[in-house]
């Protein structure tokens, strides 16, 4: 694997926002994400590549325009203040307005909403999930908003920043996926050894940068130290004493609750004297907010999932798997990094945390399920109307007694089911059910596929 630095880091949200620029949608375009991971980047690229003349205000960074903005009450003097402070001509019908950080200037949303009806320019806003007026900007009028919600770096994300050949590898890797082939043994060792890189530093942009322009782990974990720090910040500055103390103390409980045999997040740790009322507002806000991934048991193995889901039992994850394994000393990411499947580091909830990033960067929503009869299936996913189990494995030990339980269980009536771990593409049939070893680098390719269901517009009947 080529360690070289690139400028250019593809992302997979690029093609919908590019679609959106070029094809002139008559939308505000919201992007929003946790901070740091990549959206302003991603926008000012775009706009740059498409030649498309654009006036940007970072509302944290921009403190003179963000007062002076907040001081105009209507329009017409709105319109005049972005062609009067644009270092670039703005045209009429073509130009955008790129507001970034919006959620620093909320007071401004329904503003918005009349400049998109004035047709002057077009319109991209971009906000991190902490604190974000979400409510208010969803009160847009149907069909006048076009939402990203935009994720760290995912793992093939990371290979096309880091190797040249990514994007043959990536089509090498889906093949090997669709046809359920082994990977070539030597592409296989290379992509083991990266994905455990990947699991050290995780997926912030700012982290990777640093680490194609250094690889020195003390940087890179300072660099995640200083996102937890700005994550906390914004803890602080949106909320109340109270809630804010309650949510920082989640947050920071979450390695060390991922870090246990038992990865379910027990709540009672944080006080034994508290029920989880006390702390389902904090809970949801941290999840609303983007710095966490929660995965809640469901009760029955049947689509859809959702309906039998419990709202307090669940395993609680770090949005980003580098900002959990910072936890971690230097010295265990070395060996992690260095020994990888030889290393004497429990991996357990290093990888469950991966896949559940990666599930939530193709917008699936994972659960989990556990009996007495069966045992724990570590996640539940639904694509495309069926249900299928994954079972993660990070030490040698490959039994999966769970899983075969339960695709024998006739009432659930499941055909199939996931080994991920660091072993190559192989293929089990155990009485006529299919249980597939696959390598956890691969998780990203279990994704609901695009309906090719054309629905014509036609009522003229009688």
């Amino acid at each position: 694997m080529e360690n070289n630095l690139f400028k250019y880091q593809h992302r997979k949200y690029e093609e919908e926002i590019e679609k959106w620029i070029n094809e002139k949608e008559n939308t505000v375009l919201l992007i929003s994400g946790v901070r740091q991971c990549g959206k302003s980047r991603i926008v000012n690229e775009l706009l740059t590549k498409n030649n498309i003349s654009y006036f940007e205000i970072n509302f944290v960074r921009d403190l003179k325009e963000k007062e002076r903005m907040l001081s105009i009450n209507n329009v017409d003097e709105m319109i005049t203040f972005f062609k009067t402070n644009s270092k670039t001509p703005l045209k009429k019908g073509e130009s955008i307005i790129f507001l970034d950080e919006i959620q620093e200037a909320s007071a401004l949303i329904t503003m918005i909403k009349f400049l998109k009806e004035e047709g002057s320019f077009r319109y991209i806003l971009s906000g991190s999930l902490l604190g974000i007026e979400i409510k208010s900007i969803k009160s847009f009028p149907v069909g006048s908003l076009h939402e990203i919600k935009m994720y760290t770096m995912t793992f093939f994300e990371f290979l096309l920043a880091v190797n040249k050949n990514g994007e043959e590898i990536i089509n090498n890797l889906k093949e090997c996926f669709e046809s359920l082939k082994p990977i070539d043994p030597l592409l296989h060792d290379n992509l083991i050894k990266l994905f455990y890189i990947y699991l050290a530093i995780g997926g912030m942009p700012s982290v990777i940068n640093e680490y194609l322009n250094s690889g020195n782990l003390y940087y890179i974990d300072k660099v995640k130290e200083d996102i937890i720090n700005q994550y906390i910040s914004d803890f602080v500055k949106y909320e109340t004493k109270d809630k804010r103390l309650k949510i920082i103390e989640i947050y920071r409980n979450i390695p060390s609750q991922l870090m246990k045999q038992n990865t379910k997040f027990i709540f009672t740790y944080l006080n034994k004297e508290l029920k989880f009322d006390r702390y389902e507002d904090s809970f949801l806000w941290l999840k609303d907010a983007g710095v966490s991934i929660p995965v809640f048991i469901v009760n029955e193995v049947k689509t859809p999932l959702v309906i039998s889901k419990s709202k307090n039992n669940f395993k609680l994850y770090n949005s980003d798997v580098g900002l959990f394994t910072h936890y971690y000393p230097i010295k265990t990411l070395e060996s992690l990094i260095l020994d990888n499947i030889n290393s004497s580091v429990n991996n357990g909830g290093i990888f469950e945390n991966f896949v559940a990033q990666e599930l939530k960067a193709n917008n699936i929503e994972p659960y989990y399920f556990k009996s007495s009869k069966i045992g724990e299936i570590d996640f539940l996913i639904e694509i495309d109307n069926e249900i299928i189990p994954l079972e993660i494995k990070s030490g040698k030990n490959k039994t999966h007694k769970a899983l075969t339980n339960l695709l024998e269980t006739e009432e659930y009536n499941l055909n199939k089911g996931y080994i991920l771990s660091n072993d190559n593409i192989s293929l089990i049939n155990e009485n006529n059910k299919q249980i597939i070893n696959l390598p956890i680098y691969l998780v990203s390719l279990l994704k609901k596929k695009e309906s090719s269901l054309i629905i014509k517009n036609n009522y003229d009947f009688k």
